[in-house]
C-alpha cells in the first residue's frame, strides 16, 4: 500500500518525505499551504487528525501523527532500516538524538521565532534566548566533531530528526561556519539524492 503524507509547506513534515525516500517506500503527498497572514496550518488538516497538525501519515487505514512517532513507525515498517545499530552505545546515542531534536533543541528555537515577531519587547527577550540556543549548538558541534552521523558511522533516523532544528538554526539562530562540523553535516545531508528527491516531492521549503 502507498503511504499518504499530509505535508505542510516549510514544516517538520519535510523530514518524513526525506525518510521515505531513503527507505524507498512508496508514498503520495497531499500538500497544504500555510495561511498567508497567520502562517498556521489550514483547517483542512483537522479532517485528517483532530489536532490539525502536520506531519500526519495514512498507511492502509492507520493514522499516525507526531514526527517522532511517524519516524519510529517507518523504521519498524522497513524492518529496522535507519534504526539503531546493535552496539549498545550506538543504540543509546540513537535514542537520545531521536528525542533531543524536538524535546530539547526545537523549543528554544520556536520561542525565539515567536518572540522575534513581537515588536520591541519581543526582540529584547528573544535575544536572551540566544545563549541557551548557543549552548545547544555548541553541544551538537562537539558531538559531530567526533563522528560523521549522530548515532555513529552510518546515517539513521536520528539524523533525519535532527535535520529540521539544525536547518532552522542556520536560518534564524546563528548557526554558521563558526561551527564547521555542524555545517558540514547539513551540507552532507542536503547533497543526498534522497533529500533532493524529497524536496521535489514536497514543494516549497525555505530551509534547504
Amino acid at each position: 500500500m502507498t503511504i499518504i503524507v499530509h505535508h505542510l509547506e516549510n514544516s517538520r513534515s519535510q523530514r518524513i518525505l526525506w525518510m521515505l525516500e531513503e527507505l524507498g517506500l512508496p508514498y503520495e503527498v497531499k500538500r497544504y499551504a500555510r495561511d498567508a497572514k497567520t502562517m498556521l496550518a489550514p483547517p483542512e488538516l483537522r479532517r485528517v487528525h483532530p489536532l490539525g497538525k502536520s506531519p500526519v501519515i495514512e498507511d492502509d487505514g492507520t493514522i499516525v501523527a507526531e514526527t517522532g512517532a511517524i519516524v519510529e513507525y517507518l523504521v519498524e515498517k522497513a524492518d529496522g532500516r535507519l534504526g539503531p545499530r546493535a552496539h549498545r552505545d550506538a543504540v543509546l546515542r540513537y535514542r537520545f538524538w531521536l528525542h533531543y531534536a524536538e524535546g530539547s533543541l526545537m523549543p528554544p528555537l520556536l520561542v525565539k521565532l515567536i518572540l522575534g515577531r513581537i515588536p520591541l519587547v519581543g526582540n529584547t527577550i528573544a535575544g536572551r534566548i540566544q545563549p541557551m540556543i548557543d549552548r545547544h549548538l555548541d553541544y551538537v558541534e562537539s558531538e559531530l566533531s567526533q563522528r560523521p552521523w549522530f548515532a555513529g558511522d552510518a546515517i539513521s533516523a536520528a539524523d533525519i530528526m535532527m535535520s529540521f532544528p539544525l536547518e532552522a538554526a542556520r536560518n534564524r539562530a546563528g548557526l554558521d561556519t563558526g561551527r564547521p562540523a555542524t555545517i558540514a553535516w547539513i551540507e552532507k545531508v542536503h547533497a543526498r539524492p534522497a533529500y533532493q528527491a524529497a524536496l521535489k516531492a514536497g514543494g516549497p521549503y525555505r530551509y534547504a
